[in-house]
């Protein structure tokens, strides 16, 4: 039996809906901490402890099933996956402990191979393994904690974009589209060796280019997809236009859209949004692309529009899909989200 088929959904497809999510979080005991300067009430993308004026820690968590193949390959997303929170808050990452869940009967290779990739991208991101947690368990599982570090008077908000800012999307849509092609055995070579690339691509290289940049805000695309990421950004105070016709999308992205091959969570990406964002403008294939899940998916960037096209000129060196895809616009009336 194969590594893949021993699961049952994969990547950050697997993730809980946000409105689930939210009704889980609303009872929990709430502690004061004043050096506690982001937590999870903030629905940001990592929390945020000042330790003193020039020093915080970014501590984020993130693990899930796989959705490829090949061992090595997924330790590789998953450890560019759990990294992404500390690059979109504008810090680097320190160290990591590996988290494992692993089937007893499966063949121990498979893990040294999972364990493997997960130790190339953190070479790449300059980081060190510090150790981890390992149990059995009836599906693979595999991510990372990862400690970062930030200057608490840099840190980058997913919800603080300013009016006549500028969104840059530095990856390009598709995965958990093409992943589901995959699965039927529809897909392409090619579709599938984009979306691993792109999955495995450290946004290490995008956050480092936007530093130099005044950006406002920034969140990473990943299970909840491109609308209800951008929803977070606009928070109550503003509203994004997004061009739907500006979206970078990965081979046969738009054509696995039109055939339909949604996923479990992009249905639920749906059902959050509801009412909250006019479709009616949009083709039900971009729906689902809006819609998508995306494993290890690219920063969404609000940045200042004078210095937009010089950000993306920076950005392009190493991550030539990067795109602007739309504006942050004065509140129109309850919309959020435009788009056009």
């Amino acid at each position: 039996m194969g590594f893949l088929s021993q699961c049952t959904s994969g990547g950050c497809g697997a993730k809980i809906g946000p409105n689930e999510l939210a009704g889980f979080l609303t009872n929990l005991p709430k502690f004061s901490d004043e050096k506690l300067v982001v937590d999870f009430e903030a629905s940001d993308d990592a929390a945020v402890y000042q330790l003193s004026e020039e020093l915080a820690l970014i501590s984020t968590v993130d693990f899930f099933s796989p959705m490829v193949e090949d061992p090595r390959t997924f330790g590789r997303i998953a450890a560019a996956n759990a990294m992404s929170d500390v690059y979109a808050m504008g810090g680097k990452v320190l160290f990591a402990l590996n988290l494992v869940c692993f089937p007893e009967k499966m063949e121990k290779q498979k893990l040294s191979e999972i364990l493997v990739g997960g130790a190339e991208k953190l070479k790449e991101a300059n980081a060190s393994l510090a150790g981890g947690h390992s149990i059995y368990d009836h599906e693979p599982k595999y991510g990372l904690a990862v400690t970062g570090q930030v200057d608490p008077q840099k840190i980058i908000h997913n919800n603080t974009p300013k009016v006549g800012d500028v969104l840059i999307l530095t990856k390009a849509l598709g995965v958990g589209l093409i992943q589901s092609a995959v699965r039927g055995g529809l897909s392409s070579k090619k579709a599938e060796s984009a979306a691993v690339a792109s999955m495995e691509r450290l946004n290490k290289y995008a956050a480092e280019k936007m530093a130099y940049f005044p950006v406002h805000a920034c969140t990473d695309v990943t299970g909840f997809g491109l609308l209800v990421h951008a929803l977070e950004m606009a928070g109550e105070n503003v509203t994004l236009i997004i061009g739907t016709e500006q979206l970078p999308l990965l081979p046969e992205a738009y054509h696995y859209a039109e055939e339909f091959l949604a996923t479990a969570a992009g249905q639920r990406n749906r059902q959050f949004i509801d009412q909250k964002i006019d479709l009616t403008s949009t083709t039900p294939a971009f729906q689902e692309i809006l819609f998508d899940p995306q494993t290890s998916g690219g920063l969404l960037i609000s940045v200042a529009a004078e210095k937009a096209l010089a950000c993306l000129e920076a950005i392009q060196k190493d991550d030539p899909v990067a795109a602007i895809i739309g504006e942050v616009c004065v509140k129109e009336s309850d919309q959020s989200i435009i788009l056009v």
